[in-house]
C-alpha cells in the first residue's frame, strides 16, 4: 500500500491511498463467500456458489462494493499509522478507482481533521497568583452543621411547606397532551434545587395531600429542555431535627469524646478545604497561562459538530445565541484537551493500572453508580482510551503545576504539597465502603490513542 499526505490547514489533511490488487484480494474472496451465502442459483449449493457465476447474477460491482467497504477502516487505519498522522473526527472518503477486473488497484482519497502540531512555552518556573484563603467561623459553623445534618432525623409536621422541610412527593410531566415521565414517592429537600425549576414555587405553602402544576422545562431524558405541564402531589411533610451540639453528639460523629475537640479538627479541615480551593486555583491559572502563551488551532469541522450534537440534545437548534456561547466554551475545551495531549506527549507521562482505577471509582462516585457496573459500561462502550487519556492529562498538568512558582496576594509562597485535602474524621464504621477491585480492559497501549474531541 502506498500513501501521500497534503497538508490542507494546521488541523486537516488530505491522504492519497493506494492498494495493490494483491492486498485487497483477500476482502474480494471473502465478499464472494458473503455474497455467495447470501444468494440460490440453482444448480449449486449454497454458500459454493463460483466468482463467475456471482459475477453475472449480482455484478462484479457489488462484490467490490462490499470488500472495499469493509477493507476501507483498515486501509484508512493503517495509511494514518504510515503517516504518523493524528486523526481525529469524521473522515470523508472519496473513492477514486476500484478494481473492476483482476489486477486492477484500489484508490481512494480521504479528507480528515487532525490533531494540530503545538510548539510549547516554557514549562519551568511558571508564576502564578492566587487568592489569599483563611477559614472563618461561618465555614466552621457551616461544616458542623453539615456533619449535624447526617445524623439528623426526620420528623412528620401538619403544616404547611416551608423551605429545607423534606417532602415525600409524586411527580408527572405532560408534553402535547402526552405523559412523558411519572414517578411516585420521591423524597425532595424544599431549596435544594436538584430537581425541575419551579417546583420550589409550587409546594412552598402547600399541604400533605394537595396537589399543584408548574411548567417546566425537562432537566433529563429524550425530552431534555423542552418545556412540560408538571404536577406535584405532596404526600408527606417532614423536618429535619439536628441532634445538639455537645460531647455526645461529637461521640456519635466522630472518634473525639468533646466537642471541644470535634470543633478544633473541623476548623482544621476547613482551613485544609480552603487551601485546597488555593490548589485548585493555582491549576486552573496555571492551565489558562499555558493556553495565553500557545497557539492551539481548533478544526472547524470538529467544534461544529460538537455543538450540533449538543444543541440537538437540548432541542435547541434554532437558537443562535446559544450556538454562539456553546460554541465558543466547546473551542475553549477543545483548546485545553489539544494543549494537554502535546504536554503529556513531551512530558512522556504513562498511565497505571492503579491510577486508573482511582480515576474510575472518582468518576463512578460523581455519576452515583457503583464502580464495578460503571468500569463495566466504559469498557463495553470503548471509552477506557479515552479514561486513560483523561488521567495523562491531568497528569501532565500536574507534572507542570508542581515547578510553578504560586504565591498568595499577600505576598506568601504556597507549597501545592500542603494543599491535599484530608478525609472527613467520623466513625470509620458509619462510613460506607467504596473500596471494590475493578476489573477493566489493560492500559498498556491505551495512551497510544489518538485524541478525541
Amino acid at each position: 500500500m502506498k500513501s501521500a499526505v497534503e497538508t490542507l490547514s494546521p488541523t486537516r489533511v488530505k491522504i492519497v491511498v493506494e492498494v495493490p490488487f494483491d492486498e485487497l484480494k483477500p476482502d474480494l474472496d471473502k465478499a464472494y463467500q458473503t455474497i455467495g451465502s447470501q444468494i440460490q442459483i440453482p444448480g449449486f449449493r449454497q454458500g459454493k456458489v463460483p466468482a463467475r457465476i456471482i459475477d453475472q447474477r449480482v455484478g462484479r460491482g457489488a462484490v467490490v462494493q462490499e470488500a472495499v467497504n469493509e477493507a476501507l477502516p483498515r486501509f484508512f487505519s493503517e495509511a494514518v499509522e504510515a503517516e504518523g498522522i493524528r486523526a481525529i473526527g469524521q473522515p470523508e472518503v472519496d473513492v477514486t478507482a476500484v478494481p473492476l477486473e483482476d489486477g486492477q488497484d484500489l484508490e481512494f482519497t480521504v479528507e480528515t481533521d487532525v490533531r494540530p502540531d503545538i510548539e510549547l512555552p516554557e514549562l519551568e518556573g511558571i508564576a502564578v497568583e492566587v487568592d489569599e484563603v483563611t477559614a472563618s467561623d461561618e465555614d466552621i459553623e457551616e461544616r458542623l452543621t453539615s456533619l449535624r445534618q447526617r445524623f439528623g432525623t426526620l420528623t412528620p409536621v401538619e403544616r404547611a411547606v416551608e423551605n429545607g422541610d423534606v417532602l415525600s412527593i409524586d411527580l408527572s410531566a405532560v408534553i402535547d397532551g402526552e405523559e412523558v415521565d411519572n414517578v411516585e414517592g420521591v423524597t425532595y429537600e424544599v431549596g435544594s434545587g436538584n430537581m425541575l425549576d419551579g417546583l420550589d414555587d409550587a409546594v412552598l405553602g402547600a399541604s400533605a395531600g394537595d396537589v399543584k402544576t408548574f411548567t417546566a422545562p425537562l432537566a433529563g431524558g429524550d425530552r431534555e429542555g423542552q418545556a412540560a405541564e408538571c404536577t406535584v402531589t405532596v404526600q408527606t411533610v417532614k423536618v429535619r431535627e439536628l441532634p445538639e451540639l455537645d460531647d455526645d453528639f461529637a461521640q456519635l460523629a466522630s472518634q473525639f469524646d468533646t466537642l471541644e475537640e470535634l470543633r478544633a479538627d473541623v476548623a482544621t479541615q476547613a482551613e485544609q478545604a480552603k487551601k485546597f480551593e488555593q490548589g485548585v486555583q493555582a491549576r486552573d491559572k496555571v492551565l489558562e497561562h499555558l493556553l495565553d502563551s500557545t497557539e492551539v488551532p481548533v478544526p472547524d469541522g470538529i467544534v461544529e459538530a460538537e455543538v450540533t450534537s449538543h444543541l440537538e440534545g437540548e432541542n435547541r437548534l434554532d437558537d443562535d445565541e446559544h450556538r454562539a456561547e456553546v460554541g465558543e466554551s466547546t473551542r475553549k475545551a477543545l483548546k485545553g484537551q489539544f494543549l494537554l495531549d502535546a504536554l503529556a506527549e513531551k512530558l512522556e507521562i504513562s498511565v497505571e493500572q492503579p491510577e486508573l482505577i482511582e480515576y474510575l471509582i472518582m468518576s463512578a462516585q460523581q455519576y452515583g453508580m457503583d464502580p464495578n457496573q460503571f468500569a463495566q459500561a466504559i469498557d463495553q462502550q470503548g471509552q477506557v482510551p479515552a479514561m486513560v487519556q483523561e488521567v495523562a492529562r491531568r497528569k501532565a498538568l500536574a507534572a507542570v503545576l508542581e515547578k510553578a512558582v504560586v504565591t498568595d496576594t499577600a505576598g506568601r509562597t504556597i507549597d501545592l504539597n500542603e494543599l491535599v485535602p484530608q478525609a472527613e474524621t467520623v466513625d470509620p464504621e458509619l462510613e460506607d465502603d467504596e473500596s471494590a477491585e475493578l476489573e477493566i480492559t489493560d492500559v498498556e497501549d491505551a495512551t497510544e490513542e489518538p485524541a478525541k474531541a
